[in-house]
């Protein structure tokens, strides 16, 4: 590929890197080989998602190509996410940065002659816990004929290994707790990880020991202890810490020695944490570390601030609690307060 030109090719080899068009079964991560010689090519991990906007087709005429083009989009790009808020209806598109959503905004438009409506950019909060707590929820009911009953004793607490989602240690021994209800306690838990109690953000991590318990030999049932474990998870959440967490970005600005004073001062207002200076080539190179929140527009305001002479790239790099300040302001703001 030469720009918009296409220069025809045989064949490509080893380390060459080319385009290829025809194929409907193949996407971004897959390796092509010969059948009889198999093989497969590490797969690239993709980070999640930072930033969010609801979007909403303009006319009735484009609903049906809206679903089409964002399957097509979401297909052949993994960092493109899409998902419908359960509380609004709303249909949320994910990507890395806003550059990123914009490029895919302009496509639905150009490719696809989709015309949508976009609302304001949503940072992709998650929550964690810091704290262990032990807990017994009962789950009784009785409404004429077979009831329903589960009984279990569990610690819930941060992980206690690197890593995301849930940590699930069975310790029932003695058969207190059927094994064939252990798998939905588990689930039952999993599944309350997508909504978190601070502000309904999904859970970062947490680690389950499952270590007590009892049933009942008629009604107890599997969906009675996903429904303990879902309602154990809300009443023993608050006891254990639980905080905000906020996706942050690598920022690396290239700029003129004259506008650094301006560019680290800017960067300070928006909570950034100076990681280094550097010069290149007789500019100035700055690092920090800045929370996503702060950064909406930010191109354009550095643009303004250097006249233009600055350029900046934003990488996603950890997530990091959320002051207490700003915590509150966004648990008001998802509760509707």
């Amino acid at each position: 590929m030469h720009a918009n030109k296409q220069n025809q090719i045989e064949y490509l080899g080893a380390g060459d890197i080319g385009a290829v068009v025809g194929f409907k079964d193949i996407k971004t991560g897959d390796t092509l080989c010969d059948e009889k010689n198999k093989i497969v090519l590490e797969s690239m991990v993709f980070p999640d998602p930072v930033i969010g906007y609801a979007i909403e087709p303009k006319t009735q005429a484009d609903v049906d190509k809206l679903g089409m083009a964002i399957a097509k989009l979401v297909e052949e790009d993994p960092t493109l996410t899409v998902n419908t808020d359960e509380e609004t209806g709303q249909t949320i598109l994910r990507g890395m940065g806003e550059l990123h959503l914009d490029i895919i905004m302009d496509r639905l438009k150009r490719e696809f002659k989709v015309e949508v409506s976009q609302g304001a950019p949503q940072v992709a909060y998650k929550e964690s816990i810091s704290s262990s707590f032990e807990h017994r929820e009962v789950y009784k009911k009785q409404s004429g004929g077979r009831g329903k009953f589960a009984d279990i004793n569990f610690e819930i607490g941060p992980r206690d290994e690197e890593g995301e989602g849930l940590q699930f240690v069975n310790e029932i021994v003695g058969g207190a707790i059927p094994k064939e209800f252990i798998p939905s306690v588990e689930k039952g838990f999993k599944e309350s990880m997508k909504n978190g109690a601070l502000a309904g953000f999904p859970m970062d991590s947490m680690k389950i020991r499952l270590f007590h318990g009892s049933f009942h030999d008629v009604d107890s049932d599997q969906l009675s202890f996903e429904l303990a474990a879902r309602m154990g998870f809300k009443a023993a959440i608050p006891q254990c810490t639980p905080q905000l967490l906020e996706p942050i970005m690598g920022v690396e600005i290239s700029t003129p020695d004259d506008y650094t004073g301006s560019v680290t001062g800017d960067l300070n207002k928006r909570r950034g944490i100076m990681k280094g200076m550097d010069s290149r080539n007789g500019a100035q190179i700055i690092k920090a570390d800045v929370p996503l929140s702060e950064l909406f527009g930010y191109i354009t305001e550095l643009r303004t601030l250097t006249s233009g002479r600055a350029t900046a790239s934003l990488t996603f790099s950890h997530y990091d609690p959320v002051p207490k300040n700003i915590a509150d302001e966004v648990i008001a703001a998802s509760k509707g307060e």
